[in-house]
């Protein structure tokens, strides 16, 4: 069976391209493997219009308001592989069912890899963030800490004390020179070089290695990243590297190096919000379906 495009990846951004396909009657195919990114979350903050709302609860909302469109398909399915083929894409299926589209649409997201501390992971989206705006509000100007994991430390440890007072836990992967330490004193940051041992408590108290220990309201830090699937790389992408990690390079309509990919979201972005994965895959979703028009 042909499609018009085939959308690997039913989170917000693949959700928001699919919308605008659907919109300009087109017969396209949603491949999700039900693994949003921000399903540690309880509640999702800076999306106009639907802010402290469950994460479930917009993604459900959004995927009934698509499927009212008739030329909208939905299979929960993985996407393993996918090729050129004739003047279009195959696309095979982990049940091995294999579908053929003319347009290939990557909202595949990315996976978060948190450093190994002990406590991290279970109060991943809860009491451990990566944005600010996402999460920063609700911590009340409570106590917060940054978590240095990547060549990022600096910009948020800079950041952060506009939500709270912040402690940088630099942890064996930075050192602050002279001018960034008194940048951080300058915004009230407090240094802290001991390693961390683990998080525990009910928020995010961090033990340090020497025994003793600081209580959070919320510790931010920046992930590492990789792709959620394998088309990237099976594909060919090419990709650019940012804070995080890889991401899928595009140009200014979302189209990829090969021609007649496209992606949008995390996955093609080097950063991640609700907001800027829906308008991402907005602006994927209408270049998709110009190219189909006017080529």
């Amino acid at each position: 069976m042909q499609h018009d495009v085939i959308i690997v990846g039913g989170s917000y951004s693949g959700m928001a391209a699919a919308l605008q396909l659907a919109r300009g009657r087109r017969d396209i195919l949603v491949v999700d493997a039900g693994l949003r990114r921000n399903r540690f979350a309880k509640a999702s903050h800076g999306f106009l219009g639907q802010d402290g709302q469950p994460p479930g609860a917009i993604a459900a909302e959004a995927r009934a308001q698509l499927l009212a469109y008739p030329s909208v398909a939905w299979i929960e399915d993985e996407a393993v592989a996918a090729s050129p083929e004739g003047n279009g894409f195959r696309v095979t299926l982990q049940t091995g069912e294999m579908r053929m589209a003319r347009r290939l649409l990557l909202a595949t997201g990315v996976v978060d890899s948190l450093p190994d501390i002990r406590g991290l992971q279970e109060r991943w989206g809860r009491s451990v963030f990566m944005c600010p705006y996402c999460d920063g509000y609700e911590l009340d100007r409570g106590s917060l800490g940054v978590l240095a994991t990547s060549d990022a430390w600096f910009h948020q440890a800079m950041m952060i004390p506009e939500w709270g007072p912040t402690t940088l836990f630099t942890n064996g992967t930075c050192q602050p020179d002279a001018e960034q330490r008194r940048a951080l004193a300058a915004r009230g940051v407090a240094i802290e070089e001991t390693p961390v041992l683990r998080i525990g408590g009910e928020r995010a108290t961090v033990h340090l290695q020497d025994g003793h220990s600081i209580a959070l309201q919320g510790l931010f830090l920046m992930p590492r990243t990789s792709f959620a699937s394998p088309l990237v790389e099976q594909l060919g992408c090419a990709l650019e590297e940012g804070p995080m990690g890889p991401f899928i390079r595009t140009d200014a309509r979302k189209e990829t190096s090969v021609p007649g990919v496209f992606a949008c979201g995390d996955a093609a972005r080097a950063a991640g919000s609700v907001s800027l994965a829906v308008g991402d895959g907005a602006m994927a979703g209408a270049a998709t379906h110009q190219s189909l028009v006017f080529r």
